[in-house]
């Protein structure tokens, strides 16, 4: 099990983008994704379902940090090991169909929430200093930064 650096900025949007008007260049896919975390607040433990054509994905993940920069630990899991471990995540659970789009050498991931009237659009960064051009699909719709606004955490969104 290796420790990862995830950094990584996020933006609050007012609305879905148009994504059938994106150019044929543009890489995009479609995920549901359902999260969610274990009782504990010091170390954060997310279990995930990904649902992709291809399948289904069944990771862990052991969160640590806040903002822009954080350090997480993840794992696939077994199916059988999710669904016996996925009822002690009860009332702090996320649902979200996620975008995956690939333009210009980054990957945007955007999650459209089911539960709630919320867009958020994340790009994962090579370092804290890398400057972040937004796509043109998203600008317009672009409310603001929330990287350092721990309410726009999936980890809080779940309560």
């Amino acid at each position: 099990m290796e420790i990862d650096v995830e950094i990584e900025r996020k933006f609050l949007l007012t609305g879905m983008p148009e994504l059938d008007s994106l150019p044929a260049s543009v890489e995009c896919e479609r995920l549901e994704v359902e999260q969610g975390w274990l009782p504990g607040e010091r170390i954060r433990e997310r279990l995930r379902r990904t649902i992709r054509p291809s399948g289904t994905d069944y990771t862990r993940t052991l969160k640590f940090g806040s903002g822009l920069v954080r350090q997480e630990v993840e794992e696939a899991m077994s199916v059988d090991l999710f669904e016996s471990m996925w009822p002690l995540t009860q009332g702090r659970r996320v649902r979200k169909i996620r975008w995956v789009i690939r333009q210009d050498g980054k990957v945007w991931e955007l999650d459209e929430f089911i539960d709630r009237d919320l867009v958020l659009l994340e790009v994962e960064l090579a370092d804290i200093h890398e400057q972040v051009t937004l796509p043109s699909w998203a600008t317009p719709l672009i409310d603001r930064e929330v990287t350092d606004e721990p309410e726009y955490t999936n980890h809080q969104l779940a309560r």
